[in-house]
C-alpha cells in the first residue's frame, strides 16, 4: 500500500481565514477536500492509498497545494515519484481555489459519478443541455429549471430544489442543502452540505452549514462554515475600473494579487446584517458580526465622481472605458473618446 505525506504546515497560514479551524487538507477544493480527493482518485484506480504524517515512512512527500486532476495516473506517480505539471491544479492562495473552482468541480464530478446513486425522477423539472444531470434518488426536485449546456449538474442526497429555482451547470449541490424558490445559481456554484441558498450565486464555494437564504448577489467567493448572510447581502466581484484586484493576506498583513474576479473570503461563523454590501476582494476573518448602520449613499451623485469627494482623473477614465468595451469584444473609436473628454472638461470646469 503506497504511503503519501501531504505537506501543508509551512503554508497553512497563507489560506487564512479559511484555515483558522481546519487544516489545509480538510479544505474543500472542488466538491471534495484535498485529502478525500487523493483517496477517491486512488480507489478509482484500484489502489489503496495511505495518507500519513510520518516523514520517515512516506513513499512520497508532496506539496499539498498541488491538487491531483482526474487524469493523474496514481501507479505511475508512485513509481516515478513525480508526474507532469498538467496533472495537477496549483493553488498558491485562497483566490486560486476560486479561480480554478469550476474546473475542480468538473474533475470531481468525473471522479464521483461512477459511484453516485443517481436515479432521478424529473417529471416536474424542466431540463435542457447536452451534459449529464446526476440527481440522488433521495433528493427532492420541485418545479425547477436545470440547464446542463455548459457542464453537468450533481445534486446530492436529501437535497431540496424548490420551485422556480434555476440551475446552470457545471455545479454541485450538497447533501441536505436547500435551494430556495426563485434562486439563480450559475456555473461554479459549489454548495456544501446542510446549507440554505437563495438569490443569485456564481462561481462560489460554500463549506457546510452556511446560509444565504435571501436575495442578493454572491460571486467568485469562498464562504466558511456556520455563516449566515442577512437579506440583501451582496458583494462586488469586479473592480469598476476592470483592473487587477488586491486582497488582504492575514498572515503577512499585506495585500496580494487576487486576479480580476474576486468577491469575498469569509471565515467560519460570520454573520452579516441585512443589506450588507461588500467590495470586491473582501476578506472577513472568522467569528465576526458585520453591520454598518451608516452605509447609505447620497441621493444624487454628480458626473465623473470618484467616491464622494473626488473627480475621476481623465486619463484613467478613458483607459477604463477602453477596458470595459474590450471585455465585450468592442473597441471605442476616436469620436467616442473625444466626446467623453469634451463632456468631462466642460463638466469639471463649470
Amino acid at each position: 500500500m503506497p504511503k503519501l505525506l501531504l505537506q501543508y504546515s509551512h503554508f497553512q497560514k497563507d489560506f487564512l481565514p479559511l484555515t483558522f479551524t481546519r487544516s489545509f487538507i480538510d479544505l474543500r477544493v472542488g466538491i471534495l477536500t484535498v485529502e478525500d480527493k487523493w483517496r477517491k482518485l486512488s480507489l478509482s484506480q484500484d489502489i489503496e492509498l495511505e495518507i500519513i504524517d510520518d516523514d520517515a515512512s512516506a513513499d512520497i512527500i508532496w506539496d499539498a497545494r498541488l491538487i491531483p486532476k482526474f487524469s493523474l495516473d496514481i501507479k505511475s506517480f508512485f513509481e516515478k515519484k513525480t508526474a507532469p505539471d498538467d496533472s495537477f491544479f496549483a493553488l498558491k492562495t485562497p483566490w486560486d481555489i476560486i479561480h480554478h473552482n469550476t474546473s475542480l468541480v468538473l474533475d470531481d464530478i468525473q471522479l464521483l459519478c461512477p459511484t453516485f446513486d443517481s436515479n432521478p425522477c424529473l417529471d416536474q423539472v424542466s431540463t435542457s443541455g447536452i451534459h449529464p444531470l446526476y440527481v440522488h434518488q433521495t433528493a427532492r426536485l420541485e418545479h425547477c429549471y436545470i440547464n446542463t449546456e455548459e457542464g453537468p449538474v450533481m445534486i446530492d442526497e436529501d437535497a431540496c430544489i424548490m420551485q422556480g429555482a434555476m440551475l446552470r451547470g457545471p455545479m454541485y449541490i450538497g447533501k441536505r442543502t436547500v435551494v430556495k424558490m426563485g434562486a439563480a445559481l450559475y456555473a461554479g456554484s459549489n454548495i456544501g452540505s446542510d446549507c440554505i441558498v437563495g438569490g443569485e450565486i456564481k462561481n462560489t464555494i460554500f463549506q457546510a452549514y452556511s446560509n444565504k437564504g435571501h436575495h442578493g448577489y454572491l460571486g467568485d467567493s469562498y464562504i466558511g462554515e456556520w455563516c449566515n448572510m442577512g437579506a440583501g447581502t451582496s458583494c462586488s466581484n469586479l473592480k469598476n475600473t476592470a483592473g487587477e484586484l488586491k486582497a488582504w493576506n492575514m498572515d503577512t498583513s499585506s495585500f496580494i494579487n487576487a486576479g480580476k474576479k474576486a468577491g469575498i473570503l469569509m471565515g467560519d461563523h460570520v454573520k452579516t446584517a441585512i443589506n450588507s454590501s461588500f467590495n470586491s476582494g473582501t476578506v472577513i476573518g472568522g467569528f465576526s458580526n458585520v453591520f454598518n448602520p451608516d452605509a447609505l449613499l447620497p441621493k444624487y451623485i454628480a458626473p465623473f465622481q470618484w467616491g464622494q469627494e473626488q473627480h475621476y482623473e481623465l486619463d484613467k477614465l478613458l483607459e477604463e472605458v477602453k477596458r470595459w468595451m474590450t471585455m465585450k469584444l468592442q473597441q471605442p473609436n476616436a469620436s467616442i473618446l473625444e466626446s467623453i473628454k469634451s463632456y468631462y472638461l466642460n463638466t469639471i470646469q463649470q
